[in-house]
């Protein structure tokens, strides 16, 4: 079985992500990184998303980065409520969850968890990527010791969903997202134009998933019709968008993954209209060695069923 640790920004699809990792693997602890919605608010979302899936064993959450790292660290990042609803559960407003974050930072476990299970860790990165770009920067020493890193994150040659160019979690801090993505890490990227084109659930399988009737199928469509909502609206996408879960399905079963190709992929930390714009060379026009592989396309139907899988199980 795997073991995972899952940096998250929890909101919206972070959740289901968060469910389908304990369903799969074992998770050695959640850091949360600042992203979605207001921070304090992430670290509840993930407490309480854990408690739904009472895994049977005690999942720690710790705090990590608040705010975008290096030339950002006084200002004030761009959050999601408007997608995701005042509390990033799609206005659900649950109770308090009964788990208590830890006190210990996140990279600190993050850089004590990888040297203890050396070559075994792999990190589920759902979020901005501030938390483990600090942990290299601190530690470099961990960078031969983490066995993968799958990053729910950037584009490929197509349109954002921040702006033009640009997807959230890699515009939020574009800079750590550089130190991530060349840090010589073996890694996988899924990117949002990905996830748009082969992990959105339409009517059909909403509908699939609210006869489940369970715990896990009532909190999945509280916390994510709120989302469908915003995706119709803005894209024309009647249909409730999975770019964290999917990644997690991935990582439980890479046969899935129909279509992936190993690029050179950079992203921009200066540009004036293009800051968070990530390259990802496919014809090679740069000459440089590819350092990512990237997910392209996915077996839709695998990934529908194990959302099923999933949230049967949580009753």
């Amino acid at each position: 079985m795997k073991r995972v640790i899952i940096d998250t920004d929890t909101a919206g699809d972070d959740t289901t992500a968060i469910l389908m990792a304990l369903h799969y693997f074992k998770v050695e602890g959640v850091t949360i990184a600042g992203g979605n919605v207001q921070f304090d608010q992430q670290v509840k979302n993930a407490l309480y998303t854990i408690q739904i899936a009472n895994p049977g064993y005690k999942v720690p959450v710790y705090k990590g980065h608040a705010s975008p790292s290096m030339t950002l660290m006084d200002e004030s990042h761009w959050t999601e409520e408007r997608i995701m609803g005042e509390d990033g559960m799609g206005n659900a407003n649950f109770d308090a969850p009964n788990q208590q974050p830890e006190t210990k930072h996140a990279v600190d476990f993050m850089i004590e968890t990888i040297h203890a299970h050396p070559g075994e860790i792999e990190l589920l990165a759902i979020a901005p990527l501030t938390n483990i770009a600090m942990a290299i920067k601190r530690d470099p020493t961990i960078v031969p010791k983490i066995k993968h890193l799958w990053i729910m994150g950037g584009v490929n040659n197509a349109i954002g969903n921040i702006n033009a160019v640009a997807e959230f979690n890699f515009y939020t801090d574009p800079e750590a997202a550089k130190i991530v993505l060349h840090s010589g890490i073996e890694m996988t990227m899924v990117t949002w134009d990905m996830c748009l084109k082969h992990a959105v659930m339409y009517e059909d399988h909403i509908q699939n998933i609210r006869a489940l009737n369970t715990k896990g199928s009532q909190f999945f469509l509280d916390v994510n019709l709120h989302v469908r909502d915003f995706e119709f609206k803005k894209r024309g996408v009647d249909g409730i968008t999975c770019p964290d879960s999917v990644v997690a399905g991935i990582m439980a079963d890479e046969s899935m993954m129909e279509q992936a190709t190993k690029y050179y992929v950079d992203i921009e930390t200066k540009g004036e209209l293009t800051r968070g714009y990530n390259l990802v060379d496919l014809e090679s026009d740069l000459g440089k060695p590819a350092n990512v592989r990237v997910c392209e396309k996915i077996n839709e139907h695998t990934f529908q069923q194990q959302l099923l899988d999933v949230l049967g199980a949580i009753d």
